[in-house]
Order: structure tokens, then sequence, then C-alpha cells
């Protein structure tokens, strides 16, 4: 499994209390389906009020409003998508399977290929010597001080915030995950087929039914939201002041998930909208945890865990972290390299 490295470091070094939140790893079929229905019906619906606003030519701004809601419930389908790469959500292997292929149509990311990359991410988060695969491009402070200008200038220009939260999210669900990634294997790449194919069908039957041009009016924005939403989400759970990352020697997971990965505390209503994602640290502590019982295994165990939580009015201000300062052992902003 590609949690399989992390697991075996952590049973070297586990605490006392990591065996109490072992029993939340059991998947629950109906509460899995109970969250398939209270998702995937009010998705349904919520799209298509936006066609019927775009039929009876109401304002655009209702469709986009409209478009927020649906892009919500798609973030929350995401999560169920996550814990399908997980093998968490259903008992049954199988099961998740096929949910993980079906999620991964609707949200535009081949199942098997974002499986592959994300396994690599929890295996090596907060690791400074195994950067550059499922994570969000990290320099230390002073890797950017020693770079050349042209590399300088991309980092800057990717770290920016339109960038980084705007085009990146639409080029990553749009553009990038309609190919197989250097090194992908045969299972990978049948999965990039498999969804690009599911895609066009889609696309095609849209466009002879409702019309290619209300399909796309409507689709966009829902994927651009919630690619917005979702890299943001992303961001936010490893990329902060106080975030973990450590040289591969000294490299603990146990660490990396407690201290590497942010507690995002987030109103009921939004943690409902991301299934409740924002446990980030428990989910990297138990990554088999399906999403249903991450607030469960919080309670159980806070008492042990000393972590801050980050709110959303503080979270804000992460965006200004660029670099990793290694002798400061905190997230720092571009002056602060330089000072």
């Amino acid at each position: 499994m590609p949690d399989s490295f992390v697991s075996e470091k952590i049973k070297k070094t586990k605490p006392d209390w990591y065996h109490s939140i072992r029993r939340y790893e059991r998947s629950h079929l109906w509460k899995a389906i109970w969250q398939l229905v209270n998702t995937f019906i009010p998705y349904l619906i919520v799209c298509v009020l936006m066609y019927l606003s775009y039929r009876e030519g109401y304002s655009y701004w209702i469709i986009l409003g409209l478009g927020i809601v649906a892009a919500g419930l798609l973030v929350r389908i995401f999560i169920f998508f996550h814990d399908c790469a997980h093998q968490s959500f259903f008992p049954s292997r199988k099961a998740n399977t096929v949910l993980g292929y079906i999620c991964g149509v609707l949200t535009f990311a081949p199942f098997e290929e974002w499986r592959k990359s994300h396994g690599w991410h929890h295996n090596t988060f907060g690791d400074l010597d195994r950067r550059g695969n499922g994570d969000v491009w990290t320099l230390t402070a002073e890797e950017f001080r020693t770079a050349s200008k042209p590399m300088r200038f991309w980092y800057r220009f990717f770290r920016h915030p339109l960038v980084l939260l705007c085009f990146g999210p639409a080029y990553l669900f749009i553009v990038s995950y309609r190919y197989p990634h250097k090194g992908a294997q045969r299972r990978q790449k049948n999965s990039v087929i498999i969804t690009n194919t599911a895609m066009a069908i889609i696309i095609v039957v849209a466009s002879l039914t409702i019309g290619f041009k209300a399909y796309a009016l409507i689709q966009f924005p829902v994927i651009f939201f919630a690619g917005v939403i979702g890299v943001w989400l992303f961001y936010i759970q490893h990329q902060f002041e106080g975030a973990y990352w450590s040289r591969h020697d000294q490299w603990d997971p146990i660490k990396a998930s407690l201290h590497g990965s942010s507690y995002y505390k987030l109103p009921k209503v939004i943690q409902w909208f991301t299934g409740n994602i924002g446990l980030h640290h428990i989910h990297h502590l138990r990554a088999r945890i399906p999403n249903y019982n991450l607030q469960r295994a919080y309670d159980d165990t806070k008492a042990f865990l000393d972590v801050e939580p980050l709110t959303i009015r503080k979270s804000l201000t992460c965006i200004q972290l660029k670099l990793w300062d290694e002798e400061k052992q905190k997230m720092v902003g571009f002056k602060a390299a330089y000072a």
C-alpha cells in the first residue's frame, strides 16, 4: 500500500496513544451510503437548477451563485474520491475502486494516477530530501538565495496567489490530469484513458442534448471553484508558519503528521462540505480513517495531541509564506529570505 513506508517507520516510534485511534479505521457501509445520498443527490439537483436558470435566461450571476454551492458539493465528492484512494470509504476494495473512478470522472481526476501521486505525498510530506512529487513546490530560503535568476523568477511566478490559487487549479484539473506523468505504469495510464474517455462521452451527450455552450457555462465554473477550494485546502494543510520540514535522516512521521499537517478548524457547515479534511493531522497519523470517522478520532485523542488550531483568519496570512527557513525552522516570506 502507498502508506506502508510511513506505517513501518511509525511502528518503531509510536507513542502510547497511537493505538487508541486505530479502531476508527474501520469502514462502515451504511455511513458511506448515506454520505453518497446526502451529497450526490443535492449535487445533481443544483446542476439541474443551473441548467434551468440558463435555459430561462436568468442572470448568469444566479448561475454562478448556484455554481459555488455545486462546487462545495464537488469538493465533498473529491473527499470520497480521496478516501477511496486510501481504500477507506467502503469496506470493499472493489467498491472503493469503482466509486473512485466515478468520482474521478466528476472531478476530472484519474483515480489510479492520482492515487499513486497521493501515496507518494503521504510517504514524503515534510521530508526536504524527497520533495517534488504530490506536493506544493517548496524551496528552502538558502536554495532560493543561491538559485539562478530564471529559477527565482519561475518560483515567484508559481507562488503568486493568482497562479497558485486561480490559474494553477484550472490547469491542474483541466490540462495536467489529461495525460499520464513520467514513471506512470500501465494501471495509471489506463485510468487516465478511462477517465478521459468517460469525460468525452459526457461532453458529447451534453452537446447533443442541452448544447455545448450550456454545458461549458455550467461545468466550467463548478470545476473552477471546486479546484480553487481544493488547492487552497491542500496548500494550507502543509504550508503554514509552524509547519514541519526535516532532512530525510531526521524525518519523523509522527512529528510530520502532528506539526507538518495543520488542524484547520472550520465552521461546521464548511467542515461538512470539506469532509472533515481540516483534521488533517489525524488523517496523516492514520490515513485509513474514513472522513466520517475523523471527528470522533480527534475527540478521542485531542487530550494527547498538542496541536494549535489554524483558523480561517490566520490561514489567510499563510499565502505570504513562500520558503522554508532551515535555520529558523519555520516558513517565511521572500523578504525574510534575504534578511
